[in-house]
Formats: C-alpha cells, sequence, structure tokens
C-alpha cells in the first residue's frame, strides 16, 4: 500500500510565547514533507494579520507550501480581495476559502457588501488570481445547511465555482465518511474529497468542539476516556490508538489523503504519521 499523502492545519497564537511553540511545531512535523500547512484565519476573520505573520514565517522557517484559510463573513468583498491579493503578491497560490461565522447566530449576511457564502467567495477569488482552492465538506451536514443532503448540494456550488478540493470537517464514525463519498461520486462531484482528522487531546474541548460544528461523538469514544482527565500519559495513548484504527479503516476504503487538525500540537499527528509509514528519511529521498 503507498504512504498516503498528509497536510497539517495550525492556529495563529496570540502571544509570541506561542508563536515559538507553533514554529517548534511545525518544525517537528516539517521533515514528514507534507503536501501542504494551512493557518487558520478566524472563522469572523478576527486573526487576520496573525494569520498573514504566523505564514510568513512558517514559509521564511521552512520553506512549506504554506496555505492560508480565508473567510468572508463581516468583511467588504474588497476587503477579502485585498487580502488575497497580497497573499498573490508573497507568491501563495492555494487558499482555502470558507464562509465563516457571523459575529450573531440570528445575522444570516453580517456585511451588506460582502460574499454571503463560500461559493460566492470562490467565485470572487478568480478576479484575483488562478487560485487552487479547497473548501470545507460537512459529513454529517453543516449545522446551517439543513442535512447532509443540502451540504453535497452546497458543496457542488462551491465546486462549480471553482473548487477542486474539499477538507472534511472531523468525525469518528467512517462510514459517516464513506457514506458522504459515495454522496458526493453520486452528485457527479469532480473534487478531491480528503478527510479531516482530529487527533483528541481532551475529551471536554472535544465536546465543545463537535457541539459548535454539529460533528457526533460517539458513545464508544467517549467511553475509552473516562476517567483520564487526569492521566495525560494514559490519554496521549488511547488518542493515538483511537486516530491510528481510523486512519487504517480509511486506507482500507482507498483513502490516501489525510489532513490532520494539530491544534498546535506535533505529538500526536507525528505519532499518527509514523504510523501511516512516513519518515523524514523517506521524506528526504523524496525531496531529493
Amino acid at each position: 500500500m503507498p504512504t498516503p499523502t498528509v497536510s497539517f492545519e495550525f492556529f495563529p497564537p496570540a502571544e509570541e510565547s506561542g508563536a515559538r511553540e507553533l514554529l517548534a511545531c511545525v518544525e517537528r512535523l516539517a521533515p514528514l514533507n507534507p503536501h501542504f500547512v494551512s493557518v487558520t484565519y478566524g472563522a469572523d476573520g478576527s486573526t487576520r494579520h496573525r494569520t498573514l505573520t504566523s505564514v510568513t514565517r512558517i514559509r521564511a522557517a521552512t520553506g512549506l507550501n504554506v496555505v492560508p484559510h480565508l473567510t468572508c463573513v463581516d468583511a467588504s468583498r474588497d476587503e477579502v480581495l485585498e487580502v488575497a491579493a497580497g497573499y498573490w503578491r508573497l507568491g501563495i497560490r492555494h487558499l482555502i476559502a470558507l464562509r465563516g461565522d457571523a459575529p450573531s447566530a440570528a445575522t444570516a449576511r453580517p456585511h451588506g457588501q460582502g460574499f454571503m457564502y463560500a461559493s460566492e467567495l470562490v467565485r470572487g477569488l478568480s478576479s484575483v488570481g488562478d487560485f487552487g482552492i479547497t473548501v470545507a465538506a460537512y459529513p454529517e451536514g453543516h449545522p446551517e445547511s439543513g442535512g447532509v443532503e443540502a451540504d453535497v448540494l452546497n458543496l457542488k456550488r462551491k465546486v462549480d465555482a471553482g473548487a477542486t478540493r474539499a477538507i472534511t470537517q472531523f468525525f469518528f464514525d467512517t462510514d459517516v465518511f464513506l457514506a458522504y463519498r459515495d454522496r458526493c461520486a453520486a452528485a457527479g462531484l469532480p473534487v478531491r474529497l480528503v478527510p479531516g482528522i482530529l487527533p483528541i487531546t481532551r475529551m471536554p474541548q472535544l465536546l465543545r468542539f463537535a457541539e459548535r460544528c454539529g460533528a457526533s461523538v460517539p458513545s464508544w469514544l467517549r467511553q475509552r476516556f473516562e476517567g483520564l482527565d487526569d492521566d495525560p500519559e494514559t490519554r496521549r495513548m488511547v488518542a493515538a490508538h483511537v486516530a491510528m484504527e481510523q486512519v487504517e479503516r480509511l486506507r482500507d476504503h482507498g483513502v490516501d489523503e489525510f489532513h490532520f487538525y494539530t491544534l498546535n500540537r506535533a505529538e500526536l499527528t507525528y505519532a499518527i504519521c509514523h504510523s501511516l509509514g512516513l519518515r523524514p528519511a523517506i521524506a528526504q529521498a523524496r525531496v531529493a
């Protein structure tokens, strides 16, 4: 079985100490030769400057292909496209285009002159440059989409607008991803669907994430972490085992690319990639 392709997601820290930790995390994972690494933008665009700073630091330190996230909520079209143009001037040719979350759940369109949907953002980016564009997909349905079938239709709109890759929200029931992949294939979507993998650091934190994005956390998974709140070493071992089981089952079903939500921590992601057969020596051989 061939060694899979991987990518890693990081978030821009607010403090300089966090920036140093982020760079150490990236440098730990860089020898695995990821296809790209991404830097989040903040759902409401709140980390705009920190994202740019993190992108430039990672590129300078590692030479990796760094892909910024770009959201369109709470900003005008001109503001969003100027951010994209700035990235184009830096030589960045790949973006992850997202709608983001409105400042208020009751606000459907927080900016009167902005892009309303990610599909509009994807189409608008073509006026800036010929970006490769990755978008989000939700195997269990986005909380606002109206269900999985509605989400497939929304993904189709993004693909029709120019997206060529979709990274999924994290999930733990592999059958959910496989069923979503089948729905996308039945809809004739010519898009590369990449599963998003979230190594679990703490169950309470995971439950908060899952509640916000509509992802389910199976009872069997909760049971595996019972009683481990004050036992970080065992918790890391269980988390690594859970994620390794997940990626191996996905590989059995033909998945050969994975995107890891690292939460700016390298250890679990590195261990999972090792189990996938990724080694620094192999990475160096590929570069050579």
